[in-house]
């Protein structure tokens, strides 16, 4: 029998509802907490910017048991996604799990000689402390802000001038008449770039630091999700714990894999135009494809064609009186200063000396099956397996999680076997693959078929690929197949 326990899931966005649900309906008793008003997460809507819409089509952005509505355009916007995991909620009646407005602030392990944690909550500015058997922290890769300053930031902003976070930028009217500065090569700094545009912005400028391969939303008329997500372009990237037959068939291979990726560039460039606007990468696309893998926002290039965005590849040097002066001597006039510059990965709210069992120096996290960490016993992390299908990938680790929890996965990892797959993993990422060193080391990206065959295997799935080997190697991942492949795994209830 396994025994019940008292679980704390710590995030109430993608990631914390499909914990929440996975440990709940095992049997245990859990206490979500979400330190604001609302689910959500990045999608809740105070935290989004103007015309936000997922980076992925609906049909890769969902729970395995909910489909996104067939009225909702295939990239939702924002408010249809907040919209769609309140309805996950509701399905599974999760409300009841979850207090909102909470906010963990400290933990640590518990005094009483029980396994677990204890840990320190505020709720209307009021503190107490309770003890969990479990925690499943679920606050991802977007919670806590970079923020950074420039020299003559005080000044620009004492004389009318404003800096704000991406994040910050939730109103269009922001940028109208104004002269917008953003900060920021990634999705959300083009999003933003674009919104300034469509909204009567006087101005718009970009500032990056360097030119990343971006995929339009269809490639050649092809929706990219049929070139990207399948199991025969992944078996072309350099995966992880290769044996000798699969590194002689890549070096039989490579020439073949060469040509294709030579070619995708190619289309990309021509499509684009990215050389007539010097936005062509230095890098081989097959090196850089990760997590950081931006789409093209709609109506990016169609701005720069009408001079309404201007592009600078450099950074900021500082502010000067109403303008910022660039690292490459260029001065630009700035009302609006939009810093799309991410968002701090870390855990603020473990105590430093687990942090440093968790973290390497150069950053990269030290997890098993990007979730556990032998050192953080009675802890899992769910929704830091980065993907281009986040809520599916969110939904795999949780289940596979909940039963590392209670010692039922059928391959179940000594302490050991652990410590051994993170020093590969720390190895590969250094040295065969840089590109996936993004975010810590926290993306499964572009190895999804790969890391769900992990935690199926090891949660002991009867069936892990579809019955049609066609769409097993040349189709994207489907939710359905993965909800019927958990089901497939061993079944169990704690008591």
């Amino acid at each position: 029998m396994v025994k019940r326990k008292t679980v704390a899931v710590i995030g109430g966005g993608v990631s914390g509802l499909a914990a929440a649900k996975a440990f709940d309906e095992r049997g245990h008793r859990v206490f979500g907490f979400e330190r604001s008003h609302d689910f959500g997460g990045v999608w809740e809507l105070s935290r989004s910017y103007p015309g936000v819409q997922t980076q992925s089509p609906k049909d890769l952005y969902r729970y395995t048991d909910l489909a996104m509505p067939v009225d909702y355009a295939q990239w939702p916007k924002g408010p249809q996604v907040h919209a769609y995991l309140h309805s996950y909620a509701d399905k599974h009646k999760l409300g009841r799990l979850f207090q909102l407005n909470t906010d963990v602030v400290g933990m640590e392990r518990r005094a009483d000689g029980q396994p677990g944690w204890t840990l320190t909550l505020e709720t209307a500015g009021r503190r107490r402390q309770q003890d969990f058997d479990f925690v499943a922290l679920c606050t991802g890769q977007f919670s806590y802000k970079n923020v950074i300053t420039h020299p003559g930031q005080d000044a620009f902003v004492a004389q009318g001038g404003q800096v704000m976070h991406s994040s910050e930028y939730t109103d269009p009217e922001i940028a109208r008449g104004k002269h917008v500065v953003v900060l920021g090569g990634s999705k959300s700094a083009t999003d933003i770039a674009v919104n300034a545009v469509q909204n009567g912005a006087k101005q718009v400028t970009m500032v990056y630091r360097q030119n990343v391969w971006r995929i339009p939303y269809f490639v050649g008329g092809i929706n990219f999700k049929r070139l990207l997500y399948m199991r025969a372009q992944e078996a072309q990237f350099n995966s992880w714990d290769r044996g000798p037959v699969k590194r002689a068939l890549a070096a039989i291979t490579k020439p073949l894999v060469w040509a294709n990726f030579r070619g995708l560039e190619t289309m990309l460039k021509l499509q684009l135009g990215l050389k007539k606007w010097n936005m062509v990468p230095d890098t081989p696309i097959e090196k850089e494809a990760s997590c950081s893998l931006p789409l093209v926002t709609p109506g990016l290039f169609e701005a720069l064609k009408a001079g309404k965005l201007k592009l600078i590849q450099g950074s900021y040097d500082r502010y000067v009186g109403d303008s910022i002066l660039m690292t490459t001597g260029e001065k630009v006039r700035c009302d609006v200063s939009v810093l799309a510059v991410g968002w701090k990965l870390g855990v603020p709210v473990l105590p430093e000396e687990y942090r440093a069992k968790l973290v390497e120096p150069d950053g990269q996290y030290k997890t098993y099956r990007l979730s556990v960490n032998p050192d953080l016993p009675d802890m899992g992390f769910v929704g830091f397996n980065s993907s281009f299908c986040t809520v599916l990938s969110a939904e795999m680790i949780a289940n596979w999680l909940v039963r590392y929890a209670d010692g039922q996965l059928t391959n179940q990892p000594t302490e050991a076997e652990m410590r051994e797959n993170i020093d590969m993993m720390l190895n590969w990422r250094r040295t065969e693959r840089p590109a996936a060193q993004v975010y810590g080391g926290l993306c499964s990206a572009p190895f999804h078929f790969k890391h769900f065959d992990e935690l199926l295997a090891d949660m002991g799935a009867k069936k892990s690929k579809r019955s049609n080997p066609l769409a097993e190697q040349f189709s994207y991942p489907d939710a359905d197949a993965y909800g019927a492949f958990l089901a497939s795994t061993p079944q169990y209830r704690a008591g």
